[in-house]
């Protein structure tokens, strides 16, 4: 992992995580306009409308600036192709983050989310000097719990019942992984 503070961009094998652009837009409102996309992420709205993206994007500056939110865009380091994106929140006081990801569904199932996530600890760990990083998913979405898996990540516990999406109340599974336990 290659962090650029002058260019806030991260480079890994295969990818480029870079801050979105206004241009970014069409292709978020096309990859997030998904229904199974929204089924499994807590806040994205359905349908999701080049609204939705526009001023999603233009927040991501200002969160980066003021050290709140990392919110990156996930690429094919060669094409440039927009995958999906990844956050780290940033809770100074305790230093510890959250981790969030999306990808669009036709490039699930080739790595990208565990790349992408591998090298945000690293940018959380060595770049921000965080204590710690934390994700959670519902439980039906295990796939996003083998990412947290396979990056270090370690079961801290279920929140049952913890948020209701469609209708229906889902169990949060909570990840998480210290700096000095990450090998």
């Amino acid at each position: 992992m290659i962090y650029s503070d002058n260019h806030r961009t991260i480079t890994t094998d295969r990818l480029h995580l870079r801050l979105f652009e206004k241009s970014d837009a069409e292709t978020v409102t096309k990859l997030c306009d998904n229904y199974n996309i929204y089924r499994s992420t807590l806040t994205l709205p359905y349908p999701y409308t080049l609204d939705c993206a526009v001023s999603w994007i233009e927040r991501h500056l200002n969160n980066f600036l003021a050290d709140k939110l990392y919110e990156f865009a996930i690429c094919d380091r060669h094409t440039g192709a927009l995958y999906g994106a990844i956050s780290l929140s940033n809770n100074q006081r305790y230093e510890h983050g959250e981790l969030g990801y999306w990808i669009g569904e036709e490039f699930w199932g080739k790595g990208y989310a565990t790349e992408a996530s591998s090298a945000i600890l690293e940018f959380a760990f060595n770049v921000k000097k965080y204590h710690k990083v934390y994700a959670r998913y519902f439980a039906s979405n295990p796939a996003s719990g083998r990412v947290m898996q396979k990056i270090g990540m370690v079961r801290e516990g279920i929140l049952a019942d913890h948020v209701k999406k469609e209708n229906q109340y889902e169990d949060l599974i909570c990840y998480g992984v210290v700096r000095n336990a990450r090998g």
